[in-house]
């Protein structure tokens, strides 16, 4: 009876002749099967250093401040104006060197302030009349480059500024003679980046504006166009 029973059920003819055949009727694998492997999942798009939203100060500059100095100082050339190379924040903390809390007070504000990360600045020779000696942390600074540059400088002139109190500009006379400019800020506060509750203590902060003009005049125009409030007097 066995017998009989192998005998009526058909064998698979052609080349899957031999081999078992999966439950169901439908191939093994494939798009779609409960067993086939997760195809891997494309890699996440890295965020730019800025965020999605270009610096608008960085396009005024392309679109509006290049032609409007070529047209007032003569310039037959886009890459003849001058351009902001670079801003550098500097933060003394001279009570660092008996307490190095106080320093991690400071690199935290002027990190929330800038983006980025500060460089803690130590003395570069012993001086006994201050009590200093050498390789002792006395500061911090960031140097800024690119989109976080002018999204600062966009903050300090629209934002920051405004904010302090009986503001009538900033010095014009503040140039070194190479077309960098220095501006010394009393308070890190005007900054809406940090909140004034956590404020261990009101410290200042020098910024200095690295810029390509050769001369201070050409520094102070494009300045002008990129939106520095320079006092009349």
């Amino acid at each position: 009876m066995a017998d009989t029973k192998k005998a009526d059920k058909p064998q698979p003819k052609g080349p899957q002749a031999g081999k078992p055949q999966p439950a169901g009727g439908k191939p093994k694998g494939g798009k779609g099967a409960p067993g086939a492997p997760a195809e891997p999942a494309a890699p996440a798009k890295r965020a730019s250093v800025s965020g999605d939203v270009p610096p608008r100060l960085r396009d005024r500059f392309r679109t509006g401040v290049i032609p409007a100095l070529m047209k007032e100082r003569g310039y037959t050339n886009p890459f003849q104006v001058p351009r902001l190379e670079k801003i550098v924040i500097n933060m003394g903390v001279g009570e660092g060197k008996e307490n190095a809390k106080v320093l991690d007070f400071a690199t935290a504000d002027l990190a929330t302030i800038t983006g980025q990360k500060p460089v803690v600045t130590r003395a570069k020779k012993s001086i006994a009349n201050f009590k200093l000696r050498e390789n002792v942390p006395i500061g911090c600074k960031v140097t800024l480059r690119g989109p976080r540059m002018y999204e600062f400088l966009d903050r300090l002139v629209n934002v920051a500024l405004p904010r302090v109190r009986d503001f009538k500009g900033v010095p014009p006379k503040a140039f070194d003679g190479r077309g960098n400019y220095a501006l010394g800020l009393k308070e890190q506060v005007i900054f809406p980046e940090i909140t004034y509750d956590k404020v261990d203590k009101l410290r200042g902060m020098d910024v200095i504006m690295v810029t390509t003009a050769g001369t201070d005049e050409e520094a102070r125009a494009l300045l002008t166009h990129l939106g520095v409030p320079f006092r009349e007097s």
